[in-house]
């Protein structure tokens, strides 16, 4: 390991700024260490990143979030740390949490629908065109009113909104500049049925295959081309087995921190503070490190031999108009048409703030 490696650095710098001075902050507030005839409180914060902090933004949210909760608690929650699926896929860990026999998990949209309808309003292709946007609306009222309808329905609290970055096609065909040249593709999605539809509305064939089988799927062919952020692209070495990117960010892909409700609940009030307060800073590291690999990993992928396409503002207006109405239609046979205006109001307020009146 090189001192001087930017990633590293860009790690000690997360941890000498936000972590290590939170974690003192939190002690000094009085909380009293666990005796040892005390049984600590047990968290298992499960996720299916790979567990390293910088080349899996998920495993730096959950650690992190481990040593904030464990120096602040005086040592009377303990947080286990499952990175990797091992504790069953997006899908299963969300299931434990639902059921109780997982505390914690940061999972994707993805993973959602099954649980709370509702999501799939997110996977609306070109919502949001920067990130800070989505931050604005996802973080303002109309996400927290969105995980509050989600806890009454499921028995799942969110904690925090993090995030996978934006998506963007690649392949091994040819490069994607237009709707047009993704037709007759076979194109891996999610198992997000909007962003199917998405795919479809392209003239492409969505095939959702799991995370942990996508890179042989890639490499024996069996489907042409897959879309995610530029970070998880250059960390799966996607760069292998596919020639073309196209930075289109069609979609602004979300990751979520879930705990069962019912085991919030029953902690002491200064111990859900605690979590809380945890969660979020965790997850302000955790689109940090996002932000940080993205932004590195263009010119990363660039070095790996990728020929990489940037659209212009009319090939993006013409992505957005060939799928986004297409699957707001299909939305609205599964989500309530109040989300759907309450979204895109807050995107149209937030984007005034940001951007300034049109």
């Amino acid at each position: 390991m090189k001192k001087k490696d930017p990633k590293y650095f860009c790690a000690a710098l997360i941890a000498t700024f936000f972590i290590l001075p939170l974690a003192v902050s939190l002690l000094v507030l009085g909380v009293t260490p666990v005796s040892a005839a005390d049984k600590p409180i047990i968290i298992k914060f499960a996720h299916g990143d790979p567990p390293d902090p910088i080349k899996g933004s998920a495993h730096g949210d959950a650690v992190t979030f481990k040593h904030l909760v464990e120096a602040a608690s005086g040592g009377r929650i303990k947080v286990e740390v499952y990175p990797a699926c091992q504790l069953g896929s997006e899908r299963e860990m969300l299931e434990g949490v639902k059921m109780g026999t997982i505390e914690i998990t940061n999972v994707s949209e993805g993973a959602v629908p099954g649980f709370f309808q509702e999501i799939l309003l997110l996977g609306t292709p070109y919502l949001f065109e920067s990130a800070p946007l989505a931050w604005k609306v996802l973080d303002g009222p109309f996400g927290k009113d969105l995980m509050e309808e989600m806890r009454k329905k499921t028995g799942i609290r969110c904690l925090t909104i993090t995030e996978n970055g934006f998506r963007n096609f690649t392949n091994r065909i040819r490069p994607i500049k237009k709707p047009e040249d993704l037709k007759g593709m076979k194109i891996r999605t999610m198992e997000n049925p909007a962003h199917m539809e998405m795919v479809r509305a392209l003239g492409a064939d969505p095939t959702p295959i799991a995370w942990g089988e996508l890179y042989t799927a890639l490499q024996q062919k069996v489907v042409d081309g897959q879309e995610n952020p530029v970070s998880l692209i250059l960390v799966s070495k996607f760069y292998e087995v596919q020639k073309y990117l196209t930075l289109d960010g069609h979609l602004y892909s979300i990751d979520f921190t879930f705990i069962n409700d019912g085991f919030f609940q029953k902690l002491p009030k200064d111990l859900r503070r605690i979590v809380v307060d945890a969660a979020r800073i965790s997850g302000i590291t955790h689109r940090g490190i996002q932000q940080y690999t993205s932004a590195i990993g263009v010119d990363e992928l660039k070095q790996k031999g990728m020929e990489i396409y940037v659209p212009t503002p009319a090939e993006i207006d013409a992505f957005a108009k060939a799928t986004q109405p297409r699957v707001i239609e299909w939305v609205k046979q599964k989500v309530p048409q109040k989300w759907i205006d309450y979204l895109f109001k807050e995107i149209k307020k937030a984007r005034a703030e940001l951007y300034g009146k049109d």
